[in-house]
């Protein structure tokens, strides 16, 4: 395997700082404050795939498939593969009515804190100017810099920005259609459809005629153009998707890494790294532990959930399948309660306009949060995440279906308040109107999860004026709520103080 100090000689940029290529040296990371308080950020894919908006953001692969619809589509929409490929929806993505200070508007508003672009998909075209392709959003398609004027437009809003590079999986994407007539095989395209190997979606499957791993050409070349991102833009943050957990990636990712977390220093950047399927050691950077779902524990360490507001697809598609507003607030509480931050994906048309019921959902969690978001930003893990009649999915994973949302169901965060007490939310839903009782079981006194020298001082409901009834006993926190209009997914504040600091 190659060295990753001598990959490192090959980035184009200074490399050097307290962070060397390895994994010890690596563990030496911090996660940034702004990454943990930030508790929600916007996830964008935005590409050609949202040309034909068909089936998902995977088309470009499925429509050189004949098992799949995606191949039945293409022939009759557009004709045959030899004929219109995929190349030829790029000039079609022309973002002609993309407003990127109204997206940054939108997100802002949306409560999110950060923003994170998917700058390469496996599809292989860059939004980004880029020198090492013709087939990027500079050059072909919007002819705009994609990254760029988002990166700029959130930042003006006080926003943090992220990239997300998914390349990996470009070594094997387009591999279908080497095996039918396409114009895949067409050595003119090679430089957009290649590499095009036989290769599992198992990254760590072993190697074989039909799982063939990456190259060293292929993997310099990935690393150079994220190389070149993180010089053009600086991010604050880097997602990666799940193919780099292939073995013959370990030694780039030790150089990017300590690459990047040096060169972030320098700007005095606090940098994000996002992996998944273990492709970082704990403590080298941050893990994705749940793509549409949750985990089933409390977790000591940070992490990061990702979903998109369709069921179906992460890009635009026209016939989408959307969550209400309410499921992604609780999925999102899930996962704060957990230690967790939230990535929640849209996916916009190809013209650069949101659809409306996307913005819907983004406006309708914003508004939960001007209410609620004093328990969620910034605020840390009780001793237990929560409580209720929730079930598990197969395989002990929540996920975006099973995630629990009846009434019953308690999350819990917590705040340090002052020197000699805090804070303890309880987010609940509420599905029925006029008076109701919560019951906070995780609070009774028998269990002692509040210790004996800490007493419960007062209880109140945000955003409301009413002073709602409480009490305090071995069967639970009791709080009796009367005000009629009260439904929906609400937070209570339950105040904290050690008793013999009591007056």
């Amino acid at each position: 395997m190659i060295d990753p100090y001598d990959i490192l000689k090959i980035i184009p940029a200074p490399t050097s700082g307290p962070f060397e290529p390895s994994w010890s040296s690596l563990k030496n990371y911090r996660v940034p404050g702004w990454f943990t308080d930030s508790k929600l950020g916007i996830f964008i894919h935005w590409g050609v795939y949202s040309v034909p908006a068909y089936g998902s953001e995977w088309y470009p692969r499925h429509m050189y498939m004949p098992s799949r619809p995606e191949y039945d589509f293409h022939i009759s929409n557009f004709g045959a593969h030899r004929d219109f490929g995929y190349k030829d929806f790029i000039p079609m993505f022309t973002a002609d009515e993309w407003d990127p200070d109204g997206w940054a508007k939108l997100f802002e508003d949306s409560g999110a804190r950060f923003v994170v672009l998917v700058a390469e998909h496996h599809d292989g075209y860059a939004l980004w100017d880029s020198r090492y392709t013709r087939w990027c959003s500079s050059r072909i398609g919007p002819r705009r810099d994609i990254v760029r004027e988002l990166k700029d437009a959130v930042e003006r809003r006080g926003l943090v920005f992220g990239v997300s590079y998914h390349r990996a999986e470009h070594w094997w994407f387009f591999e279908p259609g080497t095996r039918i007539d396409s114009d895949v095989g067409d050595p003119r395209y090679m430089d957009l459809y290649g590499p095009a190997k036989p290769a599992s979606t198992d990254p760590r499957a072993p190697p074989g005629p039909d799982n063939i791993p990456p190259d060293d050409d292929f993997l310099r070349d990935w690393l150079l153009r994220i190389v070149e991102v993180v010089e053009k833009y600086k991010p604050s943050l880097v997602y990666f998707d799940w193919w780099i957990a292939n073995p013959a990636f370990e030694p780039y990712l030790k150089a990017f890494a300590a690459y990047y977390y040096n060169r972030s220093g320098s700007w005095g950047i606090e940098p994000v790294i996002v992996y998944k399927h273990g492709a970082f050691p704990e403590g080298a950077a941050i893990p994705d532990l749940a793509e549409r779902g949750s985990i089933t524990e409390l977790r000591s360490s940070p992490w990061l959930a990702d979903t998109s507001v369709d069921y179906r697809s992460w890009g635009y598609i026209k016939d989408a399948e959307y969550k209400s507003a309410e499921s992604i607030v609780w999925h999102m509480i899930d996962v704060v309660s957990k230690n967790g931050v939230f990535l929640l994906n849209i996916g916009p048309r190809c013209d650069g306009v949101i659809p409306e019921e996307q913005r819907r959902i983004l406006s309708d969690i914003g508004g939960w949060l001007r209410i609620y978001g004093e328990a969620v930003y910034g605020v840390g893990t009780w001793r237990v995440y929560g409580e209720g009649p929730s079930r598990l999915a197969r395989g002990g994973f929540f996920t975006e279906r099973s995630i629990g949302f009846m009434e019953g169901d308690v999350r819990y965060t917590m705040r340090d308040a002052y020197p000699t007490g805090r804070m303890i939310y309880a987010v609940t839903p509420v599905t029925s109107t006029g008076s109701k009782t919560i019951n906070l079981r995780s609070l009774a006194r028998n269990l002692r999860l509040i210790d004996e020298d800490e007493e419960i001082i007062d209880v109140e409901l945000i955003g409301s004026r009413e002073k709602p009834v409480w009490s305090y006993g071995d069967e639970g926190l009791r709080i009796e709520i009367s005000t009629p209009s009260l439904e929906g997914i609400i937070a209570s504040r339950i105040l904290v103080r050690r008793s013999r600091d009591t007056r």
